[in-house]
């Protein structure tokens, strides 16, 4: 909500007529403006006082980004963040409705997101406006990327609201944004030191810093670095039925290091430009799955990713450009010391690159209507040790042609996305080339003339392109693999509404209704024996759900404040690929019913924050009998915080409790995930 105050004190027809163009006209009425005619003809000293005017209250609702969007947006930024129990993008994203985190356990544990069923390939990965790619397994691993650098989550179902993007934008079932903190500096400041560190359970020692410098009035840098170190150790319970045991999780540890660099600059035509380097590295047990009471893992991986990136914006009159480029080079290795082979140990390598290129124009035919016209060029190359490997070359060419029409409470956006991919091997066979064209329509109404209340809906059609592995990998993958298809239809609303004088300040709702098909799922099969699987297209699934997501600002007094966040998932994910097989049961991992709870206190310095997850119950495999069912589980965890603000320093400490009531549980059957937990942080900003 945003307060404006106008007092009026002695206010002449001239001053009168500059409100009455800038549209404040309307908070005089009209028989006010009569009086104001006759009082010219007053003389001049009782003009003071036959025009004093009594002070104009004026509140009206803030719009954000979540109530104008015509897809749904779910949006984590600022201090939402920091006051969440959460060390990773992948902890933050579980407060998010629609979604379903698959978490193997452990601080280093695999965590990809999978939005509304349609699987973790269906979302696109964004790091300040450029996808993280994967080629090889089309899946990111959210559990890497620390929240100490990210200002802002965005979750965007479908696709992002505006047409002026990349044509990558375009091409994915759902898309979530990371943003990076970037430099802000006020008048007379030149730099921004933040220090922090954190230390908790599973031995976590986990310190970073961010240096932000004001180069020149036109050039920003930022610097930012981080190392993480753990034993991954913890108890957890197992049972066989008739006997619980606790035992120590082995093989959790993890060690990494992030580094990353970025200039933010503006030149004289007002022109904007952005340069980043990354770099991440990583080593970590596998601790593996609790099966046949073998509890003691020795898999160890590695992993090493750099990328640099560029962006340029450019508006001259009715005409935008906006471009980036990106090069990226990931390493994997995987060592299996339990696999003995001719050569050795299993220890399989992969080497990934990237080069990727994007230029977006827009031209604003006149203040109603906005065409787009984005390209994109992709190549990705996977080199691997492995046996009979064919070394893939992928070369990617999007072309997406998009509209939007703004008018006075309806707003339409159309676009038309065509996918042209080729793939080329050194040896064996390649999956050829392949082309595809596919349009979404998106449209945001507002009904009344308020603009407290507005209705959406979005029709996508999309699909994602089978992976390295799916294709490539040694006596598993498939070249006569198609494409996996996606519908998507929503419809939905969003509501704010803002209080006076009442202990509820202010309301937030949106909820959104939407049926998808998977039609050509891939899937893993197994063959003549159970060591020899293949990737085939069997799959089709429907999805029925409904999302639900209120948010809350209460003012108890001038000194203790609230805020309250309420998301909850009903989805329905039936498999129709089969009458004879499975026909209408609920895919594995997919719970009927999730949700959560958010609440925080803030009074003075401190600041006290409760956080609640809950999963239905759900199954593990294709068939949903009692042999398959999985438990609900679900999760309580508080933080404490204290700031301290001195002249330009602020010192903040927080105390956090994961899990306060111990829950045993496993996100994916046979992966435990920790018991009660610790974690305490000391940050220092100047």
């Amino acid at each position: 909500m945003i307060r404006n105050k106008y007092a009026f004190r002695g206010v002449n027809c001239a001053l009168l007529t500059a409100i009455a163009v800038t549209g404040c006209s309307l908070l005089v009425p009209q028989n006010l403006k009569a009086q104001t005619g006759a009082i010219k003809t007053l003389k001049s000293d009782s003009l003071n006082k036959v025009n004093q005017l009594k002070e104009v209250q004026i509140n009206r609702v803030k719009v954000t980004r979540r109530q104008t969007s015509s897809t749904p947006l779910q949006i984590l930024s600022g201090a939402e963040l920091q006051r969440l129990n959460s060390l990773s993008v992948a902890d933050a994203v579980r407060f998010f409705s629609g979604v379903q985190l698959k978490d193997y356990g452990g601080i280093g544990g695999l965590k990809t997101i999978n939005v509304r069923s349609m699987g973790t390939n269906h979302t696109a990965v964004f790091y300040d406006g450029v996808q993280l790619g994967n080629a090889q397994n089309g899946q990111v691993d959210l559990g890497k990327f620390s929240l100490d650098n990210i200002e802002e989550i965005e979750l965007y179902n479908g696709q992002k609201s505006t047409v002026f993007q990349s044509a990558k934008g375009f091409a994915s079932g759902s898309s979530l944004y990371l943003n990076a903190k970037q430099p802000v500096f006020e008048k007379g400041q030149h730099d921004h030191l933040t220090a922090t560190f954190k230390t908790g359970s599973f031995g976590l020692i986990n310190p970073s810093v961010r240096w932000q410098r004001k180069v020149s009035d036109k050039v920003y840098g930022s610097f930012s670095t981080e190392y993480k170190k753990a034993n991954g150790k913890y108890k957890f319970h197992d049972t066989n039925g008739a006997y619980d045991t606790t035992l120590v999780r082995k093989n959790g540890d993890i060690e990494t290091m992030r580094i990353e660099g970025g200039l933010y600059g503006k030149l004289p035509d007002s022109s904007e430009w952005s340069a980043k380097v990354y770099f991440y590295n990583d080593e970590q047990g596998l601790p593996g799955a609790i099966v046949n009471n073998v509890y003691d893992f020795t898999q160890r991986l590695w992993n090493r990713n750099f990328f640099v990136q560029g962006n340029y914006k450019k508006e001259a009159g009715r005409y935008n450009l906006m471009a980036s480029a990106k090069y990226a080079n990931d390493y994997s290795r995987y060592l299996d010391p339990t696999i003995v082979k001719d050569d050795g140990l299993t220890n399989n390598i992969y080497k990934q690159q990237e080069f990727y290129l994007t230029l977006s124009n827009r031209y604003k035919i006149n203040s109603l209507w906005d065409v787009v016209l984005s390209t994109d060029y992709q190549r990705n190359t996977l080199d691997a040790n492995l046996y009979r490997f064919p070394y893939p070359t992928r070369q990617t060419v999007l072309i997406a042609v998009a509209t939007e029409i703004r008018l006075n409470r309806l707003n339409i956006q159309a676009n038309l996305l065509g996918t042209l991919v080729n793939d080329e091997v050194e040896q064996y066979y390649s999956a050829g080339n392949k082309s595809e064209f596919t349009p979404t329509v998106m449209t945001s109404w507002q009904p009344f003339s308020s603009k407290e209340f507005r209705l959406r809906a979005f029709y996508k059609h999309i699909f994602r392109m089978p992976t390295f592995n799916d294709l490539y990998y040694t006596f598993i993958g498939s070249t006569f693999l198609k494409p996996e298809y996606t519908q998507q239809y929503d419809l939905g609303f969003t509501y704010i509404k803002v209080f006076e004088n009442n202990w509820l300040s202010q309301i937030s709702v949106q909820s959104d209704a939407y049926y998808n098909t998977v039609k050509d799922k891939i899937v893993a099969v197994p063959g003549a024996n159970l060591f020899r699987w293949s990737m085939q297209n069997l799959g089709r699934v429907e999805i029925k759900g409904l999302d639900v997501n209120a948010q809350s600002v209460w003012k108890i007094t001038d000194k203790l404040r609230a805020n309250a966040g309420l998301t909850y998932t009903y989805q329905q994910a039936l498999n129709v690929t089969n009458v004879n097989l499975n026909y209408m049961h609920q895919i594995p991992y997919t719970p009927l019913h999730s949700g959560s709870v958010i609440g925080g206190l803030d009074w003075k310095n401190l600041s006290l924050n409760y956080s609640y997850i809950y999963t239905g119950e759900r199954y593990d495999q294709s068939a949903n009998i009692p042999a398959n069912y999985v438990q609900p589980w679900y999760t309580h965890d508080i933080a404490f915080q204290y700031n301290k603000q001195l002249t330009s320093k602020n010192i903040r400490f927080s105390a956090e409790v994961n899990n306060l009531f111990n829950q045993s549980y496993a996100v994916i059957t046979n992966f435990p995930i920790p018991g009660r937990s610790y974690r305490f942080t000391l940050s220092y900003s100047y």
